[in-house]
């Protein structure tokens, strides 16, 4: 092969620029699958090995998926609860296990031939979501044949003493799936190009998340190069450079930038209260080590989404204390159990509904099940003396509500000597913002839920990708909400923060402060990027906070 320069032009997927050499991924590891006929007496042996191997593939998704909800995100998540979905339908294991006790076909030919004709069929149909879909039966298939034949993930180059498994390299693939993007080491991954793959693709959702380069849509790219190639891929705009000389990378001032490292912490800056978000008491060390000004969300259904059970008082209450101490008397806002909708575990036993999201969750829950909602607020109580605690309601509707949650709060915890424990709601359901003013004359703070608040607003299903182009907030009415809730918590001098996934992203942060915003809540490897972003370019967010200075002089 030549080493000149060759350009192609691809479908962008994930943003960014990035210069390295390849690494091939090998696509040729099932083209030796034994695929053959079988007698009679090894229909039983077949049928055993697809179910071991199902097995173990659910039990490798659930690991994933507990990894990528911590790492990224519920929704991000998602994607592998899909995989694991499709492994559990009774028409995919009824379809394999016949082929083997009838067509007496192998293990590997049983799952091949099954999983392709699903794969065909919404391949077929005239919906690009649904195509893409396609790709997660695709998925599937490789990894029960992984299992099947002992093999794993790995490069072309795997066993070659050069071979760096992707490491600071431009990972060239066929198709990328969530399974190459999740299960190599993207904090060295510096790039992907795949033959194909679509914007609305599980993987290109993750590699966004990331933040990695991905192109995609280039046939044959992975034939075109051996591993070493030097390639440049601007996920922009789609072009990937074979070979580019050094004008061309001249072109790109950014990649002479030292590869970028994990994020160090920030020391707090004026102007914005940031704080953490935190889903189990065991990660305060993260949260304490990124400088976080509070925790502005503790998702305390985590707790026991993470144990597999129910946690009774005492179990709740060590790890209340643990977090209160930890945090040195820094505000703590703990949100009670916001279960049901998307938030349901089988220890939990709760009944299917045909509307989850409309249906007895959130506050409903809590005041539905007194036997939930005792404990908690008895250990949120005791731990109270450790430091103040702010109960936190989530889904609340209207003041009716929240009197009823407090007034049970107090019952339940009438015969403990409390410490300082204050009130406050979740703004997430659009009612609650509407009647904000009258909510800030008798909650003790509040905080706005900005992914639930979107899904309800704008009726859109938050996890459903269908109709994900839907989910965001751009748009005029929901910064009006956002202005009229903050507008009634500084009349009536009551703290407000707002959590969900725009604060990360610096432009809604610019517009939250500018609505008067002064505290957020983030996951806490965000911290310091916010905050490096904002000190970085004080004046794109402090016009604003001096109209807001000028107003209380006038005043």
């Amino acid at each position: 092969m030549i080493n000149t320069e060759t350009r192609f032009k691809g479908l962008p997927l994930s943003g960014g620029v990035a210069f390295a050499k390849v690494c091939l991924f090998n696509e040729k590891r099932h083209r030796a699958v034994p695929v053959l006929k079988i007698g009679d007496r090894e229909v039983g042996r077949e049928k055993e090995r697809v179910r071991k191997a199902m097995d173990i593939v659910v039990e490798r998704l659930e690991a994933l998926i507990e990894s990528v909800r911590t790492k990224i995100g519920k929704a991000e998540a998602e994607i592998f609860t899909a995989q694991k979905m499709i492994l559990s339908d009774p028409a995919l294991g009824k379809r394999i296990f016949d082929h083997i006790g009838t067509r007496n076909f192998n293990a590997e030919k049983a799952v091949i031939s099954s999983l392709d004709f699903f794969e065909s069929q919404l391949v077929k149909v005239d919906n690009e979501y649904l195509k893409e879909r396609a790709s997660d039966i695709g998925e599937v298939k490789r990894r029960v044949l992984d299992v099947l034949a002992n093999l794993n993930p790995s490069f072309q180059c795997s066993g070659e003493s050069y071979c760096l498994k992707g490491k600071n390299r431009i990972v060239i693939a066929e198709e990328l799936t969530p399974s190459l993007t999740m299960e190599l080491n993207t904090e060295s991954i510096r790039g992907f190009v795949t033959d194909r793959g679509g914007v609305a693709s599980h993987a290109a959702i993750l590699a966004r998340a990331f933040k990695i380069p991905a192109v995609s849509g280039i046939p044959d790219i992975h034939d075109r190069m051996f591993c070493g190639t030097d390639v440049l891929i601007n996920g922009n705009t789609g072009e990937v450079v074979l070979w580019p000389s050094a004008e061309t990378l001249s072109q790109y001032p950014e990649l002479k930038l030292p590869p970028r490292e994990p994020a160090k912490a920030v020391d707090p800056i004026a102007g914005l209260k940031v704080m953490a978000n935190l889903n189990r008491a065991k990660d305060i060390g993260e949260v304490l080590a990124q400088k976080a000004e509070g925790i502005g969300l503790y998702r305390t259904e985590f707790e026991f989404f993470g144990e597999g059970k129910l946690l009774n008082e005492e179990e709740q209450y060590e790890r209340y204390v643990a977090v209160l101490k930890a945090m040195k008397g820094k505000t703590v806002y703990f949100r009670m159990l916001d279960i049901g909708g998307d938030k349901s575990a089988e220890f939990l036993k709760l009944p299917q509904e045909p509307n989850p999201s409309l249906g007895f969750r959130g506050s409903r829950f809590l005041l539905g099940h007194r036997d939930l909602f005792r404990p908690q607020a008895r250990a949120l109580a005791r731990a109270s003396r450790y430091g103040s605690v702010y109960v936190m309601y989530p889904m609340v509707i209207d003041l009716e509500q929240f009197s009823r949650l407090k007034q049970a709060f107090l019952e339940e915890t009438a015969d403990i000597p409390a410490g300082d424990i204050k009130h406050g709601i979740m703004f997430e359901v659009p009612s609650a913002c509407l009647d904000a003013e009258e909510f800030f004359q008798r909650i003790d703070f509040g905080s706005i839920g900005t992914n639930d608040l979107i899904q309800y607003l704008f009726a859109v299903d938050r996890d459903n990708e269908a109709v994900a182009y839907d989910h965001h907030p751009d748009r005029k009415i929901f910064w009006n909400l956002v202005r009229h809730v903050a507008t009634a918590a500084r009349k009536h001098r009551k703290p407000l923060s707002v959590c969900g996934e725009l604060v990360a992203r610096l432009d809604y942060a610019r517009k939250l402060m500018r609505e008067g915003i002064r505290a957020v809540s983030v996951a806490a490897r965000m911290i310091p990027e916010l905050r490096m972003a904002i000190k970085n370019k004080p004046k794109l967010f402090a016009k604003k906070s001096r109209r807001l200075i000028r107003k209380k002089v006038k005043k």
